[in-house]
């Protein structure tokens, strides 16, 4: 039986690569592709696939969204996180957003055929990753904080720690400037910084920018 693929990355030449790759698996077919969350969340309900392969890093609502809002319409949906940013923290919310796989964008082809064939079979697939505590050697505080983050303050931080501005995540996320406003006011509370460039820190520090 041929697994029915879509592919979401927001780069036409990783999507292309990794298309190109899978091809030589006859049980794997790419039916359908997107580059951003929202374009993935109707790409799905239009062609229902067996598995879903998406990454996190995107333009618009991103892939913990997008992932949250296919779920939330079918709890059957079977999601493979992708993704370069395979720190733990990343395949912890992943999964906690209802994905039932992640897999490093570094891993083999092959690896990627396997993980999407697991997934289909309705498996959880985890690829071996670091300990969550290595990133985090001094700063269990601050690793408590952000895994207790709701989904929204975890993106919101993410998107401040890569320098965007409350009116471009505001735009981004189709919430309100004074939302976002009060999530940066909040996120910083907690975090005990004053400023963005600090968040930068503690997100580079931990690993969570490298893309």
């Amino acid at each position: 039986m041929t697994i029915k693929v879509i592919l979401v990355d927001d780069h036409a030449v990783v999507r292309a690569g990794f298309k190109m790759l899978l091809s030589v698996d006859d049980s794997i077919e790419i039916i359908a592709e997107a580059e951003r969350g929202e374009q993935a969340i109707s790409a799905y309900q239009e062609n229902k696939p067996d598995v879903l392969v998406m990454d996190l890093s995107m333009p618009g609502i991103g892939g913990l969204e997008a992932i949250k809002r296919i779920v939330a319409q079918d709890t059957k949906a079977k999601i493979l996180v992708f993704s370069v940013n395979d720190e733990p923290v990343f395949v912890d919310r992943a999964i906690a957003a209802g994905a039932k796989g992640f897999i490093s964008k570094n891993s083999a082809a092959s690896d990627l055929a396997a993980a999407i064939k697991a997934v289909a079979e309705g498996s959880l697939y985890l690829e071996n990753t670091p300990d969550f505590n290595e990133y985090y050697p001094d700063g269990a505080d601050k690793q408590q904080i952000i895994k207790a983050f709701s989904p929204r303050e975890f993106d919101v931080f993410l998107l401040l720690a890569k320098g965007k501005t409350i009116r471009i995540i505001a735009d981004d996320l189709s919430l309100a400037y004074k939302t976002i406003a009060n999530y940066s006011t909040q996120i910083k509370k907690k975090l005990a910084v004053n400023s963005v460039a600090e968040l930068a820190h503690i997100a580079v520090s931990y690993g969570m920018l490298n893309h």
